[in-house]
């Protein structure tokens, strides 16, 4: 099995059909199709289930895919990293992101580091922490983005000041008179809208203050919870720093007094794994930021 053979069956997967595979390939259709009989041959499993007029991936075909995918894009940065070191280029850094996380690291660190190393490249994935780990433990990304809480086993991890979390609301939810500030307790018996990396935190300190949230909606992306808000369905909290993320302009931000609801950006890298000397400038940068 090598590259070749897995950009073609990455092609028959994406396409559905041999045929319009080949096309895409330029390529004819009789030795697309050997090489996908080769390579079931080599593997020892069915890929796919042929049909009149089209294919459908096996079990084993959609691990593979998956596989070829990582592999076919680490492929393609490794390759993009050399050209650029043959250049004379600094090289091409590949971060992963959450969401939550754009507004510190665009305003706090990556303009300055940009600045420093005006030279140098960047490969940005973006998905929520456990994604971003994942690309870690891949090896898809050197460093990760990521907000508090999370799991450090395994890793490296440098942390930014605590920041507190916000209630966003639209007119209509505003009880507080203007204040800029609210209790948790004041939460109780609103619709709230929460980022799920943080309904555990939020539901404990509730709980702790004597009532259980009622949680309106419960997504993946602190824009989309700051969206929701904006349009008046609920009441958001998000993490302070990503109040400027998405549409704002329908809402007041009250901050929440809690000593347990805050939360932190983390620059992580996986433990006893080798880290380049470009990611260890970032990382030196984010620590003086």
């Amino acid at each position: 099995m090598d590259i070749r053979q897995l950009k073609y069956f990455l092609a028959i997967a994406e396409e559905g059909q041999i045929t319009s595979a080949a096309r895409k390939l330029q390529m004819a259709q009789p030795p697309l199709s050997q090489q996908l009989k080769q390579l079931e041959e080599e593997l020892g499993v069915v890929l796919v289930e042929r049909g009149p007029r089209s294919i459908q991936l096996t079990e084993a075909g959609m691990i593979l895919r998956e596989r070829a995918q990582q592999i076919l894009e680490l492929t393609d940065s490794t390759t993009r990293e050399l050209k650029d070191f043959v250049k004379g280029v600094s090289g091409t850094l590949s971060i992963g992101t959450v969401s939550s996380s754009a507004a510190t690291l665009l305003q706090d660190r990556l303009v300055e580091f940009h600045h420093n190393y005006s030279g140098v490249k960047f490969e940005i994935h973006e998905g929520n922490t456990y994604r971003i780990i994942d690309l870690l433990n891949k090896g898809i990304v050197e460093i990760g983005i990521v907000r508090t809480p999370f799991s450090s086993a395994g890793l490296e991890c440098v942390y930014t000041v605590s920041e507190p979390m916000i209630a966003v609301m639209a007119p209509e939810y505003d009880w507080t008179g203007g204040k800029p500030e609210i209790e948790i307790g004041e939460l109780r018996n609103q619709p709230l809208i929460v980022y799920r990396r943080f309904e555990q935190l939020i539901r404990e300190t509730c709980l702790e203050n004597g009532f259980d949230p009622q949680f309106f909606c419960m997504n993946d992306d602190a824009r989309t919870t700051l969206l929701w808000a904006n349009a008046g369905l609920g009441i958001g909290i998000i993490p302070r720093s990503a109040f400027t993320l998405a549409s704002n302009s329908n809402v007041a931000a009250k901050k929440i007094r809690s000593d347990s609801l805050n939360t932190r950006v983390a620059a992580v890298w996986m433990k006893d794994k080798y880290l380049s000397s470009l990611a260890a400038k970032f990382i030196e940068s984010f620590s003086r930021a």
